[in-house]
């Protein structure tokens, strides 16, 4: 099984976020067509992924998050800002109680070191929720190409490759979003099926509740 552990915003937090992003789907005119953009129902907060585990050392895992859950207290974060990790994947900030997040992330990581499962190579010191994924070469509205072939990055005389103009324009027109605060007070072992989810995209499946109460 594929697991990771994350925080899932609620209904009311995902409703403000998606009337935000119809807005800027074709703002550009063109983004819509230059991104790939999220699945709502893949919406979510990544805490720690462990990537396949086999059968037999889930009850064990899901008895260590259960435990470094129940050691941790409900916290407030709301939805704020965003940014592009390798000029390619759009994401939304957090703000709020964020270091309580961090250390949630801590604790699933240190109960998946504890049974040597694979190490997240991923920092989880900036929590985000990611929203899509630039299309390689996708050009702004208006631009047309300048040159055939080659590889995505800049160009011989250091111009931005064009990915990095959609995701910078989506960046910006996001960078004053701030959405509605919620209580956080538990987290999801989650199972993730690649390519089975709508569009292509992966398919969540929650494995266990992880509730906060310290």
């Amino acid at each position: 099984m594929r697991l990771f552990v994350a925080v899932v915003p609620p209904e009311e937090v995902l409703d403000h976020l998606d009337l935000v992003l119809a807005s800027v789907r074709g703002a550009p005119a063109g983004a819509h067509s230059a991104v790939r953009w999220s699945a709502r129902e893949t919406w979510h907060l990544t805490a720690a992924f462990f990537g396949e585990v086999a059968d037999g050392l889930v009850p064990t895992l899901t008895e260590g998050l259960s435990a470094a859950a129940a050691g941790s207290g409900p916290y407030d974060l709301r939805l704020r800002g965003a940014g592009v990790f390798a000029h390619r994947t759009l994401w939304v900030g957090v703000a709020g109680d964020v270091e309580s997040q961090r250390a949630v992330s801590l604790g699933a990581r240190s109960v998946g070191e504890q049974l040597d499962l694979r190490p997240d190579d991923r920092v989880r010191d900036r929590p985000h929720l990611t929203i899509g994924r630039v299309r390689p070469g996708a050009r702004p509205p208006g631009r047309r190409a300048t040159r055939r072939g080659g590889t995505a990055g800049p160009d011989a005389a250091g111009r931005a490759a064009p990915e990095d103009d959609v995701a910078g324009s989506l960046v910006r027109a996001l960078a004053v979003y701030e959405g509605p605060t919620w209580r956080v007070d538990r987290a999801f072992l989650v199972e993730s099926t690649p390519g089975a989810g709508r569009a292509g995209g992966p398919l969540y499946r929650t494995v266990v509740d992880l509730p906060f109460e310290g």
